[in-house]
């Protein structure tokens, strides 16, 4: 009987040991047995694109990747397996690990604080880890817990200084609400967050990690940000597969790194999480009582406008080429000879404050109008000091003598434009805009849909002008957008008569 006792127990604690040395090794196998603590009476959904996220996490753990940005839909579990399951982890078999995760919400960063603190300290992770320590009584609360190893993990809002503690990785999980997308201070403040008062945070420069994993809502945002300036490895996994998205080693094609192929589809428009975001509920979410196009776009497919446009189709575009210019194939059907003659002619230029590496860009268009179309007949873009601009500008008026109007914003420095210019170009018009960007751009964007705005089929710059259009309102710069709209909302909502007042005006 005794020995059969010592048999049973024996087994069980080989069976406790092999179960603890597989949960160590695997983020994934832990997250399938401790799943039952923080959501007891939801059954867990496994899809291939946790263990992604996970092998990418664990690839951090061991110092394999030190900078890393998951961008992948909500719902996908994403703040369970980063901030919660990864540092509960960890700590079964480093528990000196110490850790910094941010979220744009304390509230937020809080309550995965809490969830992850009920795992270690449940029954289930004490009996099968055998811990040799132990939480410090006096520095265990919400926002900040320590084990007696010295490990530690504290939660901080986006904009906290965080300060006297560093870490061995920093984390950000959502660092900007999907409702600030559009706001350019909340942005910002995400930015200089991440770039000037984290970095400082870390243990040791040389092997600390930062990890940012989020859903993509503005070209701009704080993953757009990190990926133009390069260091980071991306994992990106939109909720319909694009074969055109970089994937998880941030290669296109993917040839190397330590995520290499963790993207199994091949086909596109293949699912990401069938047994959660069917088709018929993607579909749904891109309609207009949801999240629509742009809002689906930046959320499921981590790309901050639709693949055709958001308030812009690429598929909207008309263009134009001289008698003598070749045709595009793939475009020839949308494209026409430029007419010999126009009904009206006129300029019309978006100015900056100055001239930086960051600053605005200088956008002035000349522009032909034939009953309802409209011409782009060339573009001035660029970024330019004053004297630049104004050089430019006159330039351009010389060669479109017959444009009897100048329109420049009356903002940045076009009020000192004017001024400089008003005796040497005739018709300058100092445009006061109405409304916001958005307005405007949904006010003018019906004539680009019905196929009456025309660009120059073989101008170097036709592929760039569509794709600002196309991130519109998500999109980093919009100055060649609002050359566009100014001089569509004048022509659109001008009389002939008041045309022909405003030609002998300015005369």
């Amino acid at each position: 009987m005794a020995a059969n006792l010592l048999a049973q127990f024996g087994a069980e604690e080989i069976a406790r040991q092999a179960l603890a040395e597989r949960c160590r090794k695997s983020l994934a196998q832990f997250t399938r047995y401790a799943w039952h603590i923080i959501e007891p009476g939801t059954p867990l959904r496994w899809n291939w694109h946790i263990d992604a996220v996970c092998r990418a996490l664990e690839a951090v753990s061991r110092g394999e990747i030190r900078k890393l940005i998951i961008n992948i839909p909500p719902g996908s579990l994403k703040s369970i397996l980063v901030s919660v399951m990864w540092q509960a982890w960890e700590w079964t078999w480093a528990p000196e690990r110490r850790s910094l995760f941010g979220s744009y919400a304390i509230d937020l960063a809080l309550r995965d604080s809490v969830r992850c603190r009920s795992i270690i300290e449940s029954d289930w992770y004490r009996r099968l880890f055998t811990p040799a320590w132990k939480f410090s009584g006096d520095q265990n609360v919400k926002s900040y817990f320590e084990n007696t190893r010295r490990g530690f993990r504290m939660s901080l809002s986006v904009g906290g200084a965080g300060t006297g503690f560093r870490g061995d990785k920093v984390v950000v999980d959502d660092p900007l609400k999907a409702q600030d997308a559009y706001s350019e201070s909340a942005r910002r403040e995400a930015l200089e967050w991440w770039t000037k008062t984290m970095p400082t945070r870390v243990n040791d420069p040389a092997t600390g990690a930062f990890v940012i994993v989020m859903q993509r809502l503005h070209e701009e945002d704080l993953t757009g940000h990190m990926l133009k300036h390069g260091g980071y490895v991306h994992l990106c996994l939109p909720s319909e597969y694009e074969p055109d998205v970089p994937c998880a080693c941030g290669l296109k094609p993917c040839t190397s790194g330590p995520l290499e192929k963790l993207d199994p589809r091949t086909q596109p428009g293949e699912l990401l999480f069938p047994s959660m975001f069917t088709r018929a509920v993607l579909d749904e979410l891109k309609g207009p009582t949801a999240l629509g196009s742009i809002g689906y776009a930046g959320q499921h497919q981590q790309r901050p406008a639709p693949a055709d446009g958001g308030m812009f189709k690429n598929s909207w575009w008309r263009f134009w080429r001289h008698p003598w210019e070749a045709d595009i194939p793939e475009l020839k059907a949308r494209t026409v000879v430029l007419p010999s003659k126009f009904d009206r002619k006129a300029l019309s230029w978006d100015c900056a404050f100055k001239k930086t590496d960051t600053s605005d860009f200088v956008a002035g268009g000349a522009w032909g109008g034939v009953d309802a179309n409209r011409y782009l007949l060339e573009l001035e873009w660029d970024r330019m000091d004053f004297t630049e601009t104004c050089r430019r500008l006159e330039a351009q008026s010389a060669r479109h003598p017959d444009a009897r109007e100048v329109l420049v914003e009356d903002k940045a420095n076009g009020p000192a434009i004017i001024t400089t210019l008003q005796s040497k170009i005739r018709g300058l018009v100092a445009v006061n805009p109405e409304g916001g960007k958005e307005a405007r751009c949904a006010a003018t964007s019906p004539q680009t849909e019905a196929g009456q705005v025309f660009i120059p089929l073989h101008a170097p710059w036709r592929d760039r002008y569509m794709a600002e259009h196309s991130a519109f309102p998500n999109g980093a710069n919009d100055d060649a957008i609002d050359q566009q709209s100014q001089l569509l909302l004048r022509w659109g909502t001008m009389s002939h008569v008041d045309l022909l007042r405003a030609v002998l005006a300015a005369r």
